[in-house]
Protein backbone atom coordinates (compact mmCIF):
# COMPACT_ATOMS: atom_id res chain seq x y z
CA UNK A 1 0.00 0.00 0.00
CA UNK A 2 1.33 3.20 -0.74
CA UNK A 3 -0.54 4.59 2.21
CA UNK A 4 1.69 3.58 4.83
CA UNK A 5 4.13 6.11 3.31
CA UNK A 6 1.39 8.60 3.42
CA UNK A 7 0.51 7.86 6.95
CA UNK A 8 3.64 9.51 7.78
CA UNK A 9 3.96 12.08 4.75
CA UNK A 10 1.76 14.96 6.20
CA UNK A 11 0.16 16.41 9.32
CA UNK A 12 -3.47 15.52 9.34
CA UNK A 13 -5.33 18.56 8.22
CA UNK A 14 -8.82 18.57 10.20
CA UNK A 15 -11.41 19.63 6.67
CA UNK A 16 -14.85 20.91 7.37
CA UNK A 17 -18.05 23.33 6.65
CA UNK A 18 -18.05 24.78 9.88
CA UNK A 19 -21.58 26.26 8.71
CA UNK A 20 -24.40 24.01 6.93
CA UNK A 21 -27.10 26.62 5.66
CA UNK A 22 -30.47 24.75 4.66
CA UNK A 23 -30.94 26.80 1.56
CA UNK A 24 -28.39 28.34 -0.84
CA UNK A 25 -27.94 31.56 -1.05
CA UNK A 26 -27.95 31.45 -4.69
CA UNK A 27 -31.32 30.53 -5.36
CA UNK A 28 -33.63 30.62 -2.58
CA UNK A 29 -36.24 28.47 -4.31
CA UNK A 30 -33.94 25.91 -4.63
CA UNK A 31 -34.43 22.02 -3.33
CA UNK A 32 -32.99 21.92 -0.02
CA UNK A 33 -29.05 21.37 -0.11
CA UNK A 34 -27.76 17.89 2.34
CA UNK A 35 -24.44 17.38 3.42
CA UNK A 36 -22.93 14.28 3.20
CA UNK A 37 -20.13 12.72 4.12
CA UNK A 38 -18.38 9.30 3.07
CA UNK A 39 -15.06 7.72 4.35
CA UNK A 40 -13.14 4.73 3.54
CA UNK A 41 -9.61 3.49 3.67
CA UNK A 42 -7.31 3.65 0.89
CA UNK A 43 -3.80 4.48 0.29
CA UNK A 44 -3.42 2.87 3.98
CA UNK A 45 -4.97 5.84 5.22
CA UNK A 46 -8.60 7.16 5.88
CA UNK A 47 -9.74 9.38 2.90
CA UNK A 48 -12.60 10.92 3.38
CA UNK A 49 -14.81 12.80 1.35
CA UNK A 50 -17.59 15.49 2.19
CA UNK A 51 -20.67 16.81 -0.77
CA UNK A 52 -23.14 18.78 -0.94
CA UNK A 53 -26.27 17.69 -3.28
CA UNK A 54 -30.08 17.25 -2.79
CA UNK A 55 -30.03 13.54 -3.88
CA UNK A 56 -28.46 10.80 -1.30
CA UNK A 57 -28.54 8.12 -4.07
CA UNK A 58 -26.33 10.37 -6.32
CA UNK A 59 -24.65 11.50 -3.26
CA UNK A 60 -23.38 7.28 -2.62
CA UNK A 61 -23.26 6.63 -6.20
CA UNK A 62 -20.60 10.33 -6.69
CA UNK A 63 -18.33 9.00 -3.89
CA UNK A 64 -18.25 5.25 -4.65
CA UNK A 65 -16.97 6.31 -8.25
CA UNK A 66 -14.59 8.74 -6.58
CA UNK A 67 -13.00 5.86 -4.05
CA UNK A 68 -13.26 3.47 -6.71
CA UNK A 69 -10.72 6.03 -8.64
CA UNK A 70 -8.45 5.98 -5.66
CA UNK A 71 -8.31 2.49 -5.13
CA UNK A 72 -7.45 2.41 -8.76
CA UNK A 73 -4.65 4.51 -8.26
CA UNK A 74 -3.28 3.10 -5.09
CA UNK A 75 -3.10 -0.33 -7.57
CA UNK A 76 -0.83 1.83 -9.90
CA UNK A 77 1.73 3.61 -7.32
CA UNK A 78 1.97 1.33 -4.17
CA UNK A 79 5.29 0.67 -3.34
CA UNK A 80 3.96 -1.99 -1.17
CA UNK A 81 2.45 -4.13 -3.31
CA UNK A 82 5.15 -5.94 -5.61
CA UNK A 83 2.09 -6.29 -8.33
CA UNK A 84 1.50 -2.60 -8.57
CA UNK A 85 2.57 -0.78 -11.74
CA UNK A 86 5.22 0.88 -9.90
CA UNK A 87 6.91 -1.92 -8.65
CA UNK A 88 6.72 -3.93 -11.93
CA UNK A 89 8.48 -0.89 -13.54
CA UNK A 90 10.90 -0.74 -10.55
CA UNK A 91 11.71 -5.06 -10.83
CA UNK A 92 13.14 -3.99 -14.41
CA UNK A 93 15.52 -1.26 -13.87
CA UNK A 94 18.69 -1.35 -15.53
CA UNK A 95 16.42 -2.80 -18.71
CA UNK A 96 14.93 -1.13 -21.53
CA UNK A 97 12.71 1.69 -21.47
CA UNK A 98 9.08 0.25 -20.87
CA UNK A 99 5.01 1.25 -21.50
CA UNK A 100 3.47 2.64 -18.64
CA UNK A 101 -0.32 4.11 -18.31
CA UNK A 102 -1.75 7.59 -18.44
CA UNK A 103 -1.71 7.47 -14.90
CA UNK A 104 1.68 6.74 -13.65
CA UNK A 105 3.49 8.74 -17.02
CA UNK A 106 1.67 11.89 -15.24
CA UNK A 107 2.40 11.51 -11.53
CA UNK A 108 6.29 10.86 -13.10
CA UNK A 109 6.66 13.20 -15.09
CA UNK A 110 5.44 16.06 -12.76
CA UNK A 111 7.54 14.28 -10.32
CA UNK A 112 10.96 15.21 -12.18
CA UNK A 113 9.63 18.35 -13.15
CA UNK A 114 9.81 18.97 -9.84
CA UNK A 115 12.78 17.52 -9.14
CA UNK A 116 15.03 19.81 -12.30
CA UNK A 117 13.34 22.92 -10.39
CA UNK A 118 14.36 21.76 -6.84
CA UNK A 119 17.39 20.92 -7.67
CA UNK A 120 17.17 17.23 -6.81
CA UNK A 121 15.75 18.42 -3.61
CA UNK A 122 12.34 16.70 -4.23
CA UNK A 123 13.28 13.12 -5.70
CA UNK A 124 11.66 10.28 -6.17
CA UNK A 125 14.05 7.72 -6.55
CA UNK A 126 15.00 8.19 -3.08
CA UNK A 127 13.21 4.65 -2.35
CA UNK A 128 15.95 2.44 -1.83
CA UNK A 129 17.03 4.75 1.19
CA UNK A 130 13.49 5.08 2.53
CA UNK A 131 13.33 1.45 2.82
CA UNK A 132 16.39 2.08 4.88
CA UNK A 133 14.75 4.36 7.52
CA UNK A 134 11.52 2.38 7.78
CA UNK A 135 13.65 -0.13 9.12
CA UNK A 136 15.50 1.69 11.18
CA UNK A 137 12.82 3.54 12.46
CA UNK A 138 10.86 0.39 13.53
CA UNK A 139 14.11 -0.95 15.39
CA UNK A 140 14.61 2.80 16.91
CA UNK A 141 18.25 3.02 15.98
CA UNK A 142 19.91 4.97 12.32
CA UNK A 143 20.48 3.38 9.23
CA UNK A 144 23.36 0.95 9.08
CA UNK A 145 25.84 3.07 7.28
CA UNK A 146 27.13 0.91 4.78
CA UNK A 147 24.09 0.18 3.61
CA UNK A 148 22.81 3.48 3.24
CA UNK A 149 26.05 4.27 1.43
CA UNK A 150 25.18 1.93 -1.14
CA UNK A 151 21.56 2.79 -1.54
CA UNK A 152 22.72 6.66 -2.05
CA UNK A 153 24.15 5.38 -5.10
CA UNK A 154 20.70 4.41 -6.59
CA UNK A 155 19.32 7.72 -6.27
CA UNK A 156 18.94 10.64 -8.61
CA UNK A 157 15.84 11.43 -10.42
CA UNK A 158 18.35 12.41 -13.83
CA UNK A 159 18.67 8.04 -13.81
CA UNK A 160 14.42 8.43 -14.48
CA UNK A 161 14.21 8.32 -18.17
CA UNK A 162 10.40 9.48 -19.65
CA UNK A 163 9.86 9.45 -23.06
CA UNK A 164 6.21 11.42 -23.83
CA UNK A 165 6.22 10.28 -27.46
CA UNK A 166 6.06 6.85 -26.58
CA UNK A 167 5.03 7.44 -23.03
CA UNK A 168 7.89 4.97 -21.44
CA UNK A 169 9.99 5.23 -18.38
CA UNK A 170 13.27 4.26 -18.07
CA UNK A 171 15.36 3.44 -14.78
CA UNK A 172 19.37 3.56 -15.87
CA UNK A 173 20.35 1.43 -12.52
CA UNK A 174 19.58 -2.28 -11.80
CA UNK A 175 17.96 -2.02 -7.98
CA UNK A 176 16.81 1.59 -8.39
CA UNK A 177 13.55 1.90 -6.45
CA UNK A 178 10.73 4.84 -6.75
CA UNK A 179 8.64 6.15 -3.84
CA UNK A 180 5.88 8.40 -5.03
CA UNK A 181 4.88 8.64 -1.32
CA UNK A 182 5.28 12.44 -1.33
CA UNK A 183 3.05 12.69 -4.78
CA UNK A 184 0.58 10.36 -5.99
CA UNK A 185 -1.92 11.00 -2.83
CA UNK A 186 -2.31 14.68 -3.95
CA UNK A 187 -3.03 13.09 -7.47
CA UNK A 188 -5.29 10.91 -5.80
CA UNK A 189 -7.51 13.74 -4.00
CA UNK A 190 -7.18 15.71 -8.00
CA UNK A 191 -8.96 12.88 -9.48
CA UNK A 192 -11.97 12.16 -6.91
CA UNK A 193 -13.08 15.71 -6.76
CA UNK A 194 -12.88 15.05 -11.38
CA UNK A 195 -15.38 12.33 -11.00
CA UNK A 196 -17.35 13.93 -8.51
CA UNK A 197 -17.57 16.66 -10.69
CA UNK A 198 -18.32 14.59 -13.68
CA UNK A 199 -21.37 13.53 -11.84
CA UNK A 200 -22.16 16.78 -11.05
CA UNK A 201 -21.34 17.13 -7.72
CA UNK A 202 -19.43 20.74 -7.52
CA UNK A 203 -19.84 21.04 -4.08
CA UNK A 204 -17.29 19.04 -2.78
CA UNK A 205 -13.98 17.90 -0.31
CA UNK A 206 -11.89 15.16 -0.38
CA UNK A 207 -8.93 14.77 2.26
CA UNK A 208 -6.50 11.90 3.06
CA UNK A 209 -4.86 13.02 5.74
CA UNK A 210 -2.43 15.34 4.89
CA UNK A 211 -3.45 16.03 1.28
CA UNK A 212 -6.89 18.10 0.41
CA UNK A 213 -8.57 19.23 -2.58
CA UNK A 214 -11.60 21.33 -2.60
CA UNK A 215 -13.91 22.40 -5.49
CA UNK A 216 -16.75 24.60 -5.31
CA UNK A 217 -17.68 25.88 -1.70
CA UNK A 218 -20.19 24.94 0.28
CA UNK A 219 -24.07 26.11 -0.60
CA UNK A 220 -23.60 30.28 0.85
CA UNK A 221 -20.72 29.91 1.73
CA UNK A 222 -16.96 31.56 0.68
CA UNK A 223 -15.00 28.42 1.00
CA UNK A 224 -14.31 25.15 2.75
CA UNK A 225 -13.09 26.20 6.47
CA UNK A 226 -9.82 23.94 7.11
CA UNK A 227 -7.80 23.86 10.14
CA UNK A 228 -3.77 23.47 10.34
CA UNK A 229 -3.02 21.16 12.78
CA UNK A 230 -0.33 22.50 15.36
CA UNK A 231 3.47 21.51 15.34
CA UNK A 232 2.68 20.01 18.67
CA UNK A 233 0.99 16.89 18.11
CA UNK A 234 -0.15 17.29 22.37
CA UNK A 235 -1.85 20.38 21.54
CA UNK A 236 -4.45 18.96 19.01
CA UNK A 237 -6.28 22.73 19.18
CA UNK A 238 -5.99 24.28 15.92
CA UNK A 239 -4.58 27.97 15.76
CA UNK A 240 -4.54 28.95 11.86
CA UNK A 241 -7.47 28.54 9.52
CA UNK A 242 -7.83 29.11 5.58
CA UNK A 243 -10.82 28.89 3.90
CA UNK A 244 -10.11 27.73 0.74
CA UNK A 245 -12.02 26.78 -2.62
CA UNK A 246 -11.56 25.47 -6.26
CA UNK A 247 -7.90 24.12 -4.77
CA UNK A 248 -5.50 22.04 -2.89
CA UNK A 249 -3.61 22.24 0.44
CA UNK A 250 -1.26 19.87 1.87
CA UNK A 251 0.84 19.66 5.08
CA UNK A 252 4.31 18.13 5.49
CA UNK A 253 5.77 17.47 8.97
CA UNK A 254 7.60 15.56 11.69
CA UNK A 255 5.17 15.48 14.54
CA UNK A 256 3.85 11.94 14.02
CA UNK A 257 6.67 9.98 12.44
CA UNK A 258 10.40 10.79 13.35
CA UNK A 259 13.00 8.86 15.36
CA UNK A 260 14.92 10.37 18.10
CA UNK A 261 18.58 9.41 18.51
CA UNK A 262 21.41 10.70 20.70
CA UNK A 263 19.37 13.65 21.37
CA UNK A 264 18.35 14.34 17.92
CA UNK A 265 15.78 14.18 15.82
CA UNK A 266 15.30 12.66 12.40
CA UNK A 267 11.99 13.12 10.38
CA UNK A 268 10.46 10.84 8.00
CA UNK A 269 11.14 13.05 5.48
CA UNK A 270 14.42 12.32 3.71
CA UNK A 271 16.83 14.32 2.19
CA UNK A 272 17.60 12.83 -1.22
CA UNK A 273 21.15 14.60 -1.23
CA UNK A 274 22.51 13.38 2.16
CA UNK A 275 20.07 10.23 2.78
CA UNK A 276 19.49 11.34 5.95
CA UNK A 277 16.05 12.38 7.78
CA UNK A 278 15.48 16.31 8.14
CA UNK A 279 16.82 17.54 11.85
CA UNK A 280 14.82 19.75 13.79
CA UNK A 281 11.06 20.40 14.13
CA UNK A 282 8.92 21.83 11.57
CA UNK A 283 5.78 21.87 9.41
CA UNK A 284 5.07 22.90 6.05
CA UNK A 285 1.59 23.41 4.40
CA UNK A 286 1.11 23.90 1.08
CA UNK A 287 -1.55 25.67 -0.85
CA UNK A 288 -1.99 25.53 -4.58
CA UNK A 289 -4.36 25.00 -7.74
CA UNK A 290 -3.82 21.23 -7.74
CA UNK A 291 -3.66 18.71 -4.84
CA UNK A 292 -0.55 16.79 -6.75
CA UNK A 293 1.70 20.06 -6.72
CA UNK A 294 0.75 20.98 -3.42
CA UNK A 295 1.52 17.48 -2.16
CA UNK A 296 5.10 17.51 -3.78
CA UNK A 297 5.78 21.01 -3.01
CA UNK A 298 4.97 20.26 0.50
CA UNK A 299 7.44 17.64 1.17
CA UNK A 300 10.34 19.76 -1.54
CA UNK A 301 10.22 22.98 0.71
CA UNK A 302 10.87 20.78 3.80
CA UNK A 303 13.99 19.44 2.49
CA UNK A 304 14.89 22.83 0.92
CA UNK A 305 13.99 24.85 4.55
CA UNK A 306 12.63 28.56 4.64
CA UNK A 307 14.47 30.42 2.55
CA UNK A 308 15.15 28.31 -0.48
CA UNK A 309 11.96 26.96 0.28
CA UNK A 310 10.05 30.15 -0.20
CA UNK A 311 12.33 30.83 -3.19
CA UNK A 312 11.42 27.79 -5.24
CA UNK A 313 7.41 28.94 -4.17
CA UNK A 314 7.65 32.14 -5.91
CA UNK A 315 8.34 30.13 -9.01
CA UNK A 316 4.65 29.05 -8.33
CA UNK A 317 2.45 31.52 -8.87
CA UNK A 318 -0.80 30.17 -7.81
CA UNK A 319 0.78 28.68 -4.76
CA UNK A 320 1.54 30.22 -1.62
CA UNK A 321 3.79 28.29 2.03
CA UNK A 322 3.40 28.47 5.69
CA UNK A 323 6.48 27.23 7.23
CA UNK A 324 6.98 26.61 11.18
CA UNK A 325 10.30 25.87 12.86
CA UNK A 326 10.55 25.16 16.24
CA UNK A 327 13.67 27.25 17.63
CA UNK A 328 15.86 27.62 20.80
CA UNK A 329 13.43 30.82 21.17
CA UNK A 330 9.76 29.20 20.18
CA UNK A 331 8.13 29.02 16.99
CA UNK A 332 9.07 30.78 14.07
CA UNK A 333 6.95 31.21 11.17
CA UNK A 334 7.56 32.24 7.61
CA UNK A 335 4.38 32.58 5.21
CA UNK A 336 4.47 33.60 1.23
CA UNK A 337 1.65 34.82 -1.03
CA UNK A 338 -1.61 32.48 0.38
CA UNK A 339 -3.90 34.14 -2.61
CA UNK A 340 -7.23 34.86 -2.22
CA UNK A 341 -8.82 31.30 -2.51
CA UNK A 342 -7.10 30.16 0.83
CA UNK A 343 -6.81 33.01 3.09
CA UNK A 344 -4.73 32.19 6.15
CA UNK A 345 -6.62 33.58 9.60
CA UNK A 346 -5.58 33.13 13.13
CA UNK A 347 -9.49 31.97 13.72
CA UNK A 348 -12.11 30.44 12.00
CA UNK A 349 -14.24 33.08 11.79
CA UNK A 350 -14.32 34.18 8.34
Amino acid sequence: MIGKVYRVAALLLFAAALVSPAFSRENPRHPEWTRFEFTQVHMGTEFKIILYTHDADAATQASNAAFNRISTLDNIMSDYNPGSELMQLCQRAGGPPEHISDDLFRVLSQAQELSQRSSGAFDITVGPVVRLWREARAQRQLPDPDGLAQALKLVGYKNLRLDPLNRTAELLKPGMLLDLGGIAKGYAADQAIAVLEDRGILRALVAGAGDIAAGAPPPGERGWVIGIEPLDPQDKSATLFIRLHDGAVSTSGDSEQHLDVAGVRYSHIINPKTGFGLTGHSSVTVVAAKGITADSLATAVSVLGPWRGLELIKTYPDAGVLFVVRTGRGLRKYELRFPPSALLKPTNNF
